[in-house]
């Protein structure tokens, strides 16, 4: 019997680098309409993706989180590709730094002159209490 490899290549890009290039055995992706997992074999799809985190399997263990900032996800049987608007390991977030971040937005939409800029650091304050909530699943 020939053993088959159940591994594919997962792909991580930001608009800065690219943040994750390796073979693994499973992914988890924060797709728009939820999460969805990748194994080798998946079909095609290709998913916009909400503000989250990516969680890396090497076997059965989760070796690495990362969040994400929203993006797109294109999946064949023996790839995962994504494009990211930000990625970030969870354990990089920086919790003061982020609350202060949604603090200033939140001011930002006060004093904003027209709703598309209200509503522009309304999606950021989103991204931003989602990282926050990632952070807190550093362990998890």
């Amino acid at each position: 019997m020939v053993a088959v490899d159940r591994k594919f290549d997962l792909e991580l890009v930001s608009p800065e680098k690219l943040v994750l290039s390796e073979a693994v055995d499973m992914a988890v992706i924060p797709g728009a309409e939820g999460d969805f997992g990748v194994l080798a074999g998946h079909s095609l799809l290709v998913s916009t993706l909400r503000p989250g985190v990516i969680e890396v399997y090497q076997g059965e263990q989760v070796t690495l989180r990362l969040f994400v900032g929203g993006g797109f996800a294109e999946v064949t049987g023996t790839r995962c590709t994504v494009l990211a608007d930000e990625a970030i390991p969870i354990g990089e977030i920086d919790v003061g730094t982020v609350t202060a971040d949604i603090e200033a937005l939140r001011a930002e939409i006060e004093e904003a002159d027209t709703e598309d800029e209200k509503r522009v650091a309304a999606m950021r304050v989103v991204i931003a209490e989602s990282k926050l909530a990632a952070a807190g699943r550093r362990h998890a």
